[in-house]
């Protein structure tokens, strides 16, 4: 029989993928709020595990400066704004964050500082990547989609397959990792996180290249097989490196999740641990890599 734990992860997981699916689908805007709501929620997480060990990080500054670089990079995307203000966001929001620990009545340390910062790198930084492969619009991108009707173009952009692709990729190294490790596992993959196995990492590093394939061969990507499957293994080895992460700060912060926002799955950043160092990886390969590639 199933246990309740296990149907409130299954419940769960199965509304976050709608969720998902959801918000690729309503497009740029709704997938910005989304992803700005998130970020939002995943930092507060990030910041209780840091004043478990009794760290003071700037909370109010870091979260603001979060939604600032989230917006000037959907504004700029969008081309509202010139380019050079979103990255401007990134020294700035470093020095207002030290500006406000400088300026605090119990000066902050190296250990306040160095939270913020990264506080603002993993969960600012790093997803703000959604946004710019979201609004990925030249079809080089996506060659194999060019001859699609009017209808479906203007609601279809290159960014928007893109995305749903990178997604994919993540859930199905999860779901790669959880059975082949289930199945298979003997071999602990790292001490950081006992459950994950050697076995479970290479069968979901099998079904991330799969799909990646499969999304290759679908945009028209040329030698679109061996370039998905290039991507889906820098995917699959990225999402293990981005949940051994915040597996290492729950454990140094002495939790077994980050919160208890999703029943069955923990905190919301337990959730989106390996949507974290994916995006990035993934805009970079598609803007460097397919026009060189190109036919």
């Amino acid at each position: 029989m199933v246990s309740e734990f296990s149907k409130k992860r299954l419940i769960s997981g199965l509304w976050a993928g709608f969720f998902g699916l959801c918000v690729v689908g309503l497009g740029k805007w709704c997938f910005a709020i989304a992803v700005g709501a998130i970020v939002h929620l995943a930092l507060l997480e990030f910041f209780r595990m840091a004043k478990f060990k009794g760290i003071r990080p700037a909370t109010k500054t870091t979260l603001f400066s979060c939604q600032i670089l989230l917006i000037s990079t959907q504004l700029s995307a969008n081309g509202i704004l010139p380019e050079d203000i979103a990255s401007a966001v990134l020294p700035l929001s470093g020095a207002a964050i030290c500006g406000w620990l400088l300026f605090q009545p119990v000066t902050g340390s190296i250990s306040d500082i160095a939270a913020s910062i990264f506080g603002f790198f993993y969960l600012g930084f790093l997803p703000s990547h959604w946004l710019r492969l979201m609004n990925l619009s030249d079809l080089e991108f996506t060659p194999g989609l060019a001859h699609l009707p009017d209808a479906l173009a203007n609601f279809i952009s290159p960014g928007m397959l893109i995305t749903l692709a990178a997604c994919l990729m993540i859930v199905a190294s999860d779901i790669g990792s959880y059975f082949f490790g289930r199945s298979f596992g003997r071999h602990s993959l790292s001490p950081i996180s006992p459950s994950k196995t050697v076995e479970g990492a290479i069968g979901g590093l099998l079904c991330t290249m799969l799909v990646g394939v499969i999304s290759g061969e679908i945009f028209g990507w040329n030698s679109g097989w061996l370039v998905g499957g290039l991507l889906g293994s820098l995917v699959a080895l990225f999402a293990i490196v981005g949940d051994l992460t915040e597996s290492m700060m729950k454990r140094d912060a002495g939790l077994k999740d980050s919160g208890d926002a999703l029943p069955g799955h923990g905190g919301i950043l337990d959730r989106i641990d390996s949507y974290l160092f994916t995006p990035a990886v993934v805009y970079y390969a598609v803007i460097f890599l397919i026009p060189l590639v190109k036919n």
